[in-house]
């Protein structure tokens, strides 16, 4: 009876003492510390590179029965959804992090929903409190002011989607030269194809085709993206495979599928046939028609398709009256249901590589064959975390860019959208939530030469591919 007695008197100063350590390890990083210093110590607290990392070190009970298991399971569906690397090199080595991470760990700090409790349980010091929460939204906020410098104040100077910029200072005789090589079908071998024949400026920038005729008929393998905006994504193609849009407009012509040419040597010998055009080439570069310098004039044109000043875009900048409520909602389940963390920045998207069917089986649930653009980044890395990865797309004008996914099978918005909440987020969206998202992503449809897009096509309408043509590429 004395033991028992004296273990009551001893527990509640244990269990005190327990209750301050854990208190004492959750504790906030110092204010006296610099904000990336803050916000580092919080991120390394959390123990994020114990699963969101190529080679994470294990904790000794990895190695236990049953328990290791569960530590194995937790790592290799951490790192499949999320590489936190870049992020943590970033901050260590006081250099800018990508966007697209800082509103990973936005959303991730936000709803506290890291790390799982089972591993704070364990780990004492790694649990997201509200003041971390407080540190990381603090500096998530400075982060996009420097970052983005675009003007935006008050609470929207937080934002993770930011309205499109003005253009920078651009050569108007490069930029109306490459205006007129876009528009030239002699960069196909038949003279049939042109860059606009695939992405048309007057259909919001795309075909509205599953699969894009080059020559001879024959039909690539996946879905035309939009050249708007395309000079804010970090790289071209789904793959990636061209880090400029100088090294994308080199890609079709030597394409087999879409344009034809063996080599850039034909196309300059057919192009100087053309003695006007060459006295033009001179007259900008010294070294006359070439390789580089015909897919550096369509370049310059290209960085000319932003599309600024669409409603929300005047909604992000105070215009109060720009949007309704239905489309704030649709706005704010946009964010809800973690889209922002990938379509964010002032694209909607494009910064970033994401694997498609993050917590669904996309491709065993398709009604189609596999084929080698499925494969995504995994074309060009051979690493198979890469298969199934692809260049996250820009939203921008997306009620006019229909069919949609790499792979062209969804033709309207709410198909789009349901699909990507059920693959991509594990979420069923209702009927009113994927309405109100839907008249959200209508209002990123933007101004080009200070005119609204719009499209001669039929919403929806979409030519799918015949089989006995269709060619990967």
């Amino acid at each position: 009876m004395k033991k028992l007695r004296q273990l009551c008197v001893v527990s509640p100063f244990i269990i005190t003492a327990l209750l301050v350590a854990y208190v004492m390890m959750n504790s906030a990083p110092s204010e006296s510390l610099s904000m990336e210093t803050r916000v580092l110590q919080t991120i390394e607290a959390g123990g994020c590179e114990s699963c969101h990392t190529a080679e994470p070190v294990l904790p000794f009970y990895a190695k236990f029965p049953v328990a290791g298991d569960v530590v194995v399971k937790d790592v290799e569906e951490g790192y499949r959804a999320y590489d936190i690397a870049p992020l943590m090199e970033s901050l260590r080595n006081g250099e800018m992090p990508r966007p697209v991470d800082v509103a990973k760990v936005e959303k991730v700090a936000l709803d506290k929903r890291m790390p799982a409790a089972k591993y704070y349980l364990v780990h004492w010091g790694s649990q997201m409190t509200n003041a971390k929460r407080d540190i990381i939204k603090e500096a998530v906020a400075a982060y996009r002011n420097a970052y983005y410098a675009d003007g935006l104040v008050g609470e929207r100077a937080a934002e993770p989607v930011r309205p499109v910029g003005k253009l920078g200072d651009l050569d108007e005789r490069k930029v109306k030269l490459g205006f007129d090589l876009y528009h030239d079908m002699r960069l196909s071998i038949d003279n049939t194809v042109s860059c606009a024949s695939c992405h048309d400026l007057s259909t919001g920038g795309v075909d509205n085709h599953q699969y894009s005729h080059g020559v001879n008929d024959q039909l690539g393998g996946v879905n035309a993206p939009t050249v708007y905006n395309a000079v804010y994504n970090f790289v071209q193609f789904w793959d990636g495979r061209a880090g400029t849009l100088a090294e994308q407009a080199a890609g079709p012509p030597l394409n087999p599928v879409e344009m034809g040419y063996n080599s850039f040597d034909e196309i300059v010998a057919k192009l100087s046939e053309d003695k006007e055009l060459v006295a033009r080439f001179k007259a900008i570069y010294a070294d006359g028609i070439t390789e580089a310098n015909i897919t550096n004039a369509i370049q310059e044109f290209e960085y000319t398709l932003t599309t600024p000043n669409s409603q929300f875009d005047k909604w992000l900048r105070g215009d109060e009256a720009a949007i309704s409520a239905e489309e704030i909602r649709g706005y704010e389940l946009f964010k809800e249901y973690n889209c922002a963390m990938c379509h964010m920045g002032a694209n909607l998207g494009g910064e970033s590589y994401e694997l498609m069917g993050l917590y669904r089986p996309y491709f065993e649930q398709r009604d189609m064959e596999l084929t080698e653009e499925d494969n995504g980044r995994f074309k060009q890395t051979k690493l198979e975390r890469d298969r199934h990865r692809f260049k996250v797309p820009g939203l921008r004008n997306v009620e006019l860019t229909w069919p949609y996914y790499h792979d062209g099978t969804r033709h309207t918005l709410d198909e789009a959208v349901a699909d990507m909440a059920r693959y991509q987020v594990d979420v069923e969206l209702d009927a009113d939530e994927v309405s109100a998202i839907v008249a959200f992503l209508r209002t990123l449809t933007g101004e080009y030469e200070g005119k609204k897009l719009t499209t001669s096509n039929d919403y929806g309408v979409v030519i799918a591919p015949d089989d006995e043509h269709h060619h990967d590429h």
